[in-house]
């Protein structure tokens, strides 16, 4: 059966009274010696009964105890002192920082032409020069964009000839470059566009035939010393005007 839970109060017996305090004081004097040997801390007790009576514990020099704790406590009411200083600059710097904010807003809603009441003629001259000032160089930072966006324009169009004449200067060459046949079916193509399926070989014949029925159209129209075969459609043209020309001799 268990110990039933005391209840904490004043001894009104003053026999009882000094034998409980005599055994509490020896049991926490026990605690505070195992307490300092157990975890190696310094440990002082000071007790003093109701009679005016001193016990004391200490588990080194009750004096060097008492120095160690009136310095601690000397230093931690600095420090809590230093922090509640701390604490109240931080607090002055909110409240001005709150105090600005308030003021810049307030700055803002004026510009844009609301909490005007309460302003003198000052400052709404004062105010109206600010606007002023904001709109010329609003409107001078408006033309410096415009001007830098034409000069870049201007540089891409020089650009885009610059690079038109270098392209039309490569052509030029490569036609200088080219053969008759390849000119003319360069020229064929020219005028006479085809479909994707028609072959390579087939674009060149054609382009054979259309130069020889030029040059065929030209020996018409000049008479010219030609060194060479004729031309396939050209040789078949003539062959076949000699034989119309020829007389019919009969058997």
């Amino acid at each position: 059966m268990g110990r039933g839970k005391i209840e904490i109060k004043k001894i009104e017996d003053a026999n009882s009274r000094q034998v409980t305090f005599s055994k509490r004081r020896s049991g926490l004097l026990k605690k505070a010696h195992e307490l300092a040997v157990l975890c190696d801390a310094e440990v002082a007790v000071i007790i003093f009964s109701s009679t005016g009576r001193l016990f004391e514990f200490s588990s080194s020099s009750m004096k060097r105890t008492l120095l160690r704790y009136q310095d601690a406590r000397e230093s931690s009411e600095v420090v809590a002192g230093k922090l509640n200083l701390d604490e109240n600059e931080d607090m002055k710097e909110i409240d001005y920082l709150k105090n600005e904010i308030m003021k810049l807003q307030l700055g803002q809603m004026r510009l844009q032409g609301k909490e005007l009441s309460g302003l003198s003629l000052k400052d709404l001259q004062q105010l109206e020069k600010q606007l002023n000032e904001g709109l010329l160089s609003v409107k001078a930072k408006k033309d410096q964009l415009l001007m830098e966006q034409l000069e870049l324009s201007r540089l891409q169009e020089q650009r885009a000839l610059l690079e038109n004449e270098s392209l039309r200067r490569q052509v030029a060459k490569l036609q200088g470059c080219m053969t008759p046949s390849e000119k003319s079916e360069q020229m064929y193509l020219e005028y006479y566009p085809i479909e994707r399926k028609v072959s390579p070989q087939k674009i060149a014949a054609l382009a054979t035939d259309a130069a020889c029925s030029s040059e065929f159209e030209k020996a018409d129209s000049d008479v010219t010393l030609h060194l060479g075969p004729p031309c396939g459609k050209t040789r078949k043209r003539k062959v076949a005007e000699s034989e119309s020309a020829s007389p019919t001799v009969s058997p």
